[in-house]
């Protein structure tokens, strides 16, 4: 009996720590940000949504193994770069912890190569960490999708994916339907090394 009331306490307890990392969480903000993605990219899947605030939620550590490869992938992806401007860049998730520069910002000399890699490196060590681990926040995003009602292709399917991505704390790459569709280029950003040094360059134009 004591092990049985042992055991639900600890269950209670979790759950209730779960409850208050949601309740940290915005609501309106995060439905606003997955809206105002949904809008920007039409073909975007949930996918391009666990993406964004897979991002703004670990940064791009996980992207650098070491600066010289870094170097090389970035000069690599520009050598075959040569898409007409759209923007240079957007915030990540609904916080904007993190913000992805769009390599069309070196293609119209805003910035340089040397510039935007010295940031995105820099970036790797966050300032603060996230008040919320990502599988709860994940399964609050998706509780946001499903009750405001928005629309991702293959929705069911890919929450089950996502889910049990979200558990190992895995990244997903964007879905097939969006890189087909928008060609993504871009490095991510801290948002005060953004603030500080990137967009200013960026915004004289």
């Amino acid at each position: 009996m004591k092990k049985k009331l042992a055991v639900f306490v600890a269950c209670c307890l979790i759950s209730g720590a779960c409850f208050a990392q949601a309740q940290a969480l915005d609501t309106a903000s995060v439905r606003e940000a997955i809206v105002r993605l949904s809008t920007t990219y039409p073909q975007a899947t949930l996918q391009d949504v666990y993406k964004s605030f897979y991002q703004e939620h670990f940064g791009p550590s996980h992207l650098i193994p070491d600066t010289a490869t870094a170097h090389y992938y970035l000069m690599h992806e520009l050598a075959e770069y040569n898409q007409a401007t759209v923007f240079y860049y957007e915030f990540t998730g609904s916080e904007g912890r993190f913000v992805r520069v769009y390599l069309s910002a070196i293609a119209d000399s805003l910035i340089t190569a040397e510039q935007l890699l010295d940031a995105f490196v820099r970036s790797s060590d966050p300032v603060g960490q996230p008040a919320i681990d990502w599988q709860t926040k994940w399964a609050f995003i998706v509780e946001v999708v499903t009750r405001s009602g928005i629309r991702f292709d293959n929705f069911e399917q890919d929450a089950k994916l996502l889910r049990e991505a979200s558990l190992k704390g895995q990244e997903m790459r964007h879905s097939r339907v969006y890189n087909a569709a928008y060609h993504p280029h871009y490095r991510i950003v801290r948002r005060d090394i953004f603030d500080n040094e990137i967009r200013p360059l960026i915004e004289k134009k």
